[in-house]
């Protein structure tokens, strides 16, 4: 049985625009959706004097899931009509949001979130659910925001690659496979970034020959060619654009997102007693990027 894609649904708009993404993504992948809300109550409420106990209006929980259910059965039968043959089934669970989460993505091909959107000065927060989840799974988990659908093969589409992070010193395998594999399926390029700056020693070297960071970049832009080998001969259809750019990394595959089609970033697998780990680059641009994020988890 194929693995499904996934999708954290909880009503509101944010949440819709992911269930509409990720149903785009099923199809190009041929596989099933499964719409997921997690029923999270606080486990100890917040209890009033017991003299005033008889003017409490406690939640009537019943029917907070009838509506849960209702907005359920409606997204299932909205994407169906939208995308004929697209299998979508939808369930309610209860438990911790982003533990639940994490069980579910754990048989699935990917996770999909929505994130909030907070005006143009904070950007956008992904929340603790979503941050918590990440670090919980090992399967590749999409963020995404609402915004203007553009059609693949529209004058609008022209351009937009999948950008992908590539740490040169890390191994990038699983990172640069869900890219290509991405780009594949769409019929777009891959945009591969490498931010690089020389040791901060180097600028109190006023003696340095000039010719030195010019060598720093050619070896650096020779290291991402190698990382890219492999990937190029699987998808040899895949056209690539190699970015070797002076600069914070995050901010660089910052730029380059600014019109991607999809950003895939790596996360290191760390195992901790207090959660995984997310780093700066996939923070970064988790928090920033107006195009839908991939964070992709590697040893």
């Amino acid at each position: 049985m194929t693995p499904p894609v996934t999708v954290g649904l909880d009503g509101f708009p944010e949440s819709r625009a992911a269930a509409e993404w990720a149903a785009r993504e099923a199809v190009l992948r041929e596989a099933p959706l499964r719409l997921v809300h997690v029923e999270q109550w606080p486990l100890i409420p917040s209890v009033p004097p017991v003299d005033h106990l008889e003017n409490v209006e406690w939640p009537d929980i019943e029917e907070f899931r009838r509506q849960v259910d209702a907005v359920l059965e409606e997204v299932s039968d909205d994407l169906r009509r939208r995308h004929a043959g697209l299998a979508v089934s939808a369930r309610r669970l209860t438990g911790r949001a982003a533990a639940v989460l994490a069980v579910e993505a754990a048989d699935s091909q990917m996770l999909v979130l929505g994130s909030r959107g907070r005006g143009a000065v904070e950007r956008f927060v992904i929340g603790s659910v979503g941050t918590a989840t990440i670090g919980l799974t090992d399967t590749p988990v999409v963020v995404v925001r609402p915004q203007d659908e553009v059609a693949p093969g529209s004058p609008e589409y022209a351009g937009r690659d999948v950008v992908v992070g590539v740490d040169i010193h890390e191994n990038a395998d699983a990172v640069l496979a869900f890219a290509f594999g991405e780009a594949a399926r769409r019929g777009c390029g891959v945009r591969a970034v490498h931010g690089w700056s020389l040791p901060f020693a180097f600028s109190y070297a006023p003696g340095l020959d000039p010719g030195v960071r010019q060598e720093v970049a050619d070896g650096i832009a020779a290291a991402l060619g190698e990382r890219l080998r492999p990937s190029r001969e699987r998808y040899p259809s895949v056209k690539v654009q190699e970015r070797v750019l002076v600069g914070a990394p995050a901010e660089q595959v910052l730029y380059e997102a600014a019109d991607a089609e999809l950003v895939v970033v790596g996360r290191r697998i760390r195992r901790a007693p207090v959660g995984g780990h997310l780093g700066h680059v996939a923070h970064a641009v988790l928090h920033h990027a107006t195009a839908p994020v991939a964070v992709i988890a590697h040893d």
